[in-house]
């Protein structure tokens, strides 16, 4: 499971602060495909939102190869931006050609514009493995709260020299 070996810290309202001491300013940038998986994932984002004392936007895009343009979007004026998608194989290229340029695109987002992006976009084989990641009752992983954390962590200055 890909679960395995994920940190376990626990979240507290000082880590929706940024170094400079004023709250950080979160984007949930979320794709409207697979409503049930995506619904987990973005309860996921929010609780570890809540958890930091944050106050997320919420930004729909229509699907996840859209998601790098409404990232790019909205890290122009936030601190940390979640990216949330999933995307199921099936039987043409499709998969491989929205998991690669969505990929892509929000390292580049990252990268070109130094806001931290939460990588939570789903690539599964099946429904039920999306499912299993999205942080329902009964799932066995919560990628929605982890990209947040990921996001928030980077924008506090995790990493940073």
């Amino acid at each position: 499971m890909s679960g395995s070996g994920a940190p376990t810290t626990a979240i507290t309202p000082a880590d929706g602060l940024g170094p400079d001491g004023r709250p950080l300013r979160l984007a949930i940038v979320a794709a409207q495909w697979h409503d049930t998986v995506m619904n987990g994932l973005i309860d996921g984002a929010m609780r570890l939102a809540a958890e930091a004392g944050v106050m997320p936007d919420i930004i729909r895009v229509p699907g996840s190869f859209e998601l790098p343009l409404g990232v790019q979007r909205a890290a122009a004026d936030h601190d940390a931006v979640v990216a949330l998608g999933v995307v199921i194989r099936g039987g043409t290229p499709h998969f491989d050609y929205v998991c690669d340029g969505a990929t892509a695109g929000l390292m580049r987002v990252m990268l070109d514009t130094g806001i931290p992006v939460g990588f939570g976009l789903l690539t599964c084989d099946d429904e039920q493995q999306a499912l299993d990641r999205a942080g329902l009752e009964g799932s066995v992983e919560d990628k929605g709260h982890e990209a947040a954390a990921a996001a928030l962590a980077m924008a506090r200055g995790a990493g940073a020299r």
